[in-house]
């Protein structure tokens, strides 16, 4: 479908204003697709974003995002940042790129697994990669990012923090200046790369450094306040609205599809806070439990997308990568199973879903659910009529015709996706980084307490 911007350069180069024949328009005016903004916040979960109900935090530009477009309600990614960001970009699950824990995204090759950017420059991208790369092996370059903006590890925010101390554009290493805060020079190179490659369709993968711990204060934050987490909240929610913003002014807003998500769940320390109807989402980041893996989707293409929409369709991360190579047009990678599925067609209005069943996995864990059961690794059923507060254990028989209905149905799809013939994970069955662990094994001999990580 051409936006009803591009159809009016088309005829408007046919016709011209005054009905003459002027010229015929250029294949790129009258073809070109939307720009791709990919926003992914860190250990930002449901219970965070008012659109959902959260009670305890407000983010007016989230909303407003989700006024514009699509609000999904059953988004699932991996419930871990490193397997997450490796299943978003290359659209398959873990037990086929090896990615089950935190140490092992860090493995895979570029001549292994294709990655987004390099999808869309068959259609003729700009791309770029902004923020967090932690996990993910090599750098952006190495997959096909054109430009890319990178700081070490997670929550980087200003030089007093060793993993803040410097950051790297294109190849080059920078030190962070006394005064200066990371995310906002982060915007700042979105914003200019978006400026420069205007005239051309863009990929923008726009990794946030919040809300991950180390929460600090921000440059909003007034002396003495004492709640920096929803101060971090609120400044990474007025990034979002400048960013939009700015697409308003350059003239671009109805030109891109804006999709903003969470890497996975809320963040432990946080997460009996994050509550919503003053209910606590069963499970957190890391968990295997709703609230790990259950993340805020929003996407918004203003005059394409039907405007404040809400969906219970079920989806899951791996369904970004065909979702942006069917709005480029570009084709999907060959010789691979692409376990996505595109939601393109919603984005252009269809409420016809577009899977029925999404799967999750984090080290040797895994489950597939469908609208109302869950199954998992160990063939335990699970009734999901009261998710994300509850999931209530159906044993083997129970449940009635509809549980035992669901317990075929979830096994036929295990059977045929078959993880435990994948590759297997040899990490910790928390899917955590190894030197995580061992720093909290010698804090707890210690009798110290670990850093949050």
């Amino acid at each position: 479908m051409i936006s009803l911007r591009c159809a009016l350069v088309w005829f408007l180069g046919i016709v011209g204003v005054g009905g003459g024949v002027v010229r015929q328009a250029t294949a790129a005016e009258a073809v070109r697709p939307p720009n791709i903004i990919f926003i992914l916040a860190d250990d930002y979960g449901v219970g965070e974003v008012s659109a959902y109900g959260a009670d305890h935090f407000r983010t007016p530009n989230l909303d407003r995002l989700a006024r514009e477009g699509v609000r999904f309600t059953r988004a699932y990614t991996a419930p871990l940042c490193g397997p997450s960001r490796a299943l978003i970009l290359t659209g398959r699950y873990a037990f086929r790129t090896g990615a089950t824990n935190q140490d092992a995204t860090g493995d895979f090759t570029p001549q292994a697994e294709i990655m987004t950017p390099q999808v869309l420059k068959a259609a003729g991208y700009v791309t770029s990669s902004v923020g967090k790369w932690g996990q993910l092996p090599r750098d952006p370059a190495a997959f096909g990012f054109d430009d890319s903006f990178k700081f070490r590890g997670s929550g980087a925010y200003w030089n007093t923090q060793e993993r803040a101390k410097s950051y790297e554009v294109n190849g080059k290493t920078i030190p962070l200046a006394d005064g200066e805060y990371l995310p906002d020079l982060m915007h700042r190179h979105v914003i200019d790369f978006i400026r420069k490659n205007r005239a051309r369709p863009f990929y923008v993968y726009y990794s946030l450094s919040h809300v991950h711990s180390e929460i600090l204060r921000t440059p909003d934050s007034r002396a003495g306040l004492r709640d920096l987490y929803a101060d971090n909240v609120a400044y990474m929610d007025k990034l979002v609205g400048q960013l939009l913003d700015e697409l308003q002014t350059l003239g671009l807003r109805e030109r891109t599809v804006v999709v903003f998500m969470g890497d996975n769940g809320t963040a432990k320390a946080r997460a009996d806070r994050a509550t919503i109807g003053g209910r606590r989402l069963l499970g957190e980041k890391g968990s295997m439990q709703e609230g790990g893996g259950l993340v805020p989707l929003i996407a918004s293409w203003p005059g394409t997308t039907p405007a404040g929409q809400v969906t219970d369709a079920l989806m899951d991360a791996s369904d970004l990568l065909p979702t942006f190579a069917e709005l480029a047009g570009a084709p999907l990678p060959t010789g691979r199973v692409i376990d996505g599925r595109s939601f393109a067609a919603r984005l252009r209005g269809s409420d016809v879903p577009h899977r029925t069943w999404v799967f999750n996995q984090l080290a040797r864990n895994w489950w597939v659910r469908n609208a109302g059961f869950k199954l998992n690794q160990s063939g335990e059923l699970f009734d999901l009529s009261r998710a994300p507060f509850a999931e209530r254990l159906v044993p083997a028989g129970a449940g009635g015709p509809a549980a035992e209905a669901a317990r075929r149905e979830l096994q036929a799809i295990l059977d045929q996706l078959n993880p435990a013939g994948g590759i297997q994970d040899q990490g910790d069955p928390s899917g955590r980084h190894k030197r995580n662990l061992e720093r909290e094994r010698k804090a707890r001999s210690s009798g110290s307490e670990a850093p949050a990580s």
